[in-house]
């Protein structure tokens, strides 16, 4: 294929910074549904009633700081390396202590030590998180549909990266260590961008969505989308989320 036209463009937009979870960069540039349930309100009306606290795969920390102040004790952690400082820096002014922990097969924190745990959209093990809540804890989780952004990955004939991740397997595996499943919804949402060089910051800074993806190698589905996009179809894919709250009996 011929060098496109918009690949200067496009390249520029692959190498912007991104840091944390902070899409700015994005501003005006894309629109995104939101659930059905609010997220940070459930999780706000939650920290009122905790006295110990723990988000997992926290991030940048910017939606658990979005929860601040804390009146127990706040804690964060968060298994990718990067994103530590960037934590550290927005958390612990606000009180909160980060560690650095695999989410999946293990935290460094003793058995029943939080009253609530909350994870917005990072990966977990049932198991760990029940490990960590004392008798009659709350986990609190929104996650990221197993088919989330299906329409997206079929457009550079990719695959779905955590297929398993259905509220039907977290509901299940939960319920088999004996908590109570207080809540549990799905639902599904538009995502819209207003340019393909929006859409390639978004793989970029979300790379899983697209494994290896790469502009120079992708640009003959990237051409297929700007064509459509000017031909008046907008660039609008299909958002997953679930909402589980269990109980630990």
């Amino acid at each position: 294929m011929s060098a496109s036209p918009h690949l200067e463009a496009w390249l520029r937009d692959a190498a912007a910074p991104f840091e944390g979870w902070d899409f700015s960069h994005l501003a005006g540039r894309f629109t995104e549904a939101e659930p059905s349930w609010d997220y940070l309100a459930l999780a706000r009306a939650a920290i009122t009633r905790a006295s110990d606290i723990l988000d997992v795969a926290t991030g940048g920390g910017e939606i658990f700081a979005s929860l601040a102040p804390f009146s127990g004790r706040a804690t964060a952690v968060e298994g990718f390396v990067p994103n530590l400082p960037v934590a550290r820096r927005r958390l612990e002014p606000l009180g909160v202590r980060v560690f650095q922990g695999n989410t999946r097969s293990g935290m460094p924190f003793e058995d029943a030590s939080f009253d609530l745990v909350l994870n917005r959209h990072g990966g977990f093990r049932a198991a760990e998180m029940y490990r960590i809540l004392k008798p009659g804890g709350v986990f609190l989780t929104q996650q990221v549909g197993g088919d989330n952004l299906a329409d997206l990955t079929a457009a550079f004939d990719a695959r779905l990266p955590y297929p398993d991740n259905t509220l039907a397997r977290v509901r299940e595996d939960f319920a088999a260590l004996g908590a109570e499943i207080r809540r549990a919804e799905e639902w599904r949402g538009p995502v819209t961008f207003a340019d393909v060089g929006a859409l390639i910051y978004f793989l970029k800074a979300i790379p899983w969505v697209v494994q290896d993806f790469d502009v120079e190698r992708r640009l003959e589905p990237l051409e297929t989308l700007q064509g459509k996009l000017e031909a008046g179809e907008p660039l609008r894919f299909t958002y997953t989320r679930f909402l589980i709250e269990a109980v630990k009996r």
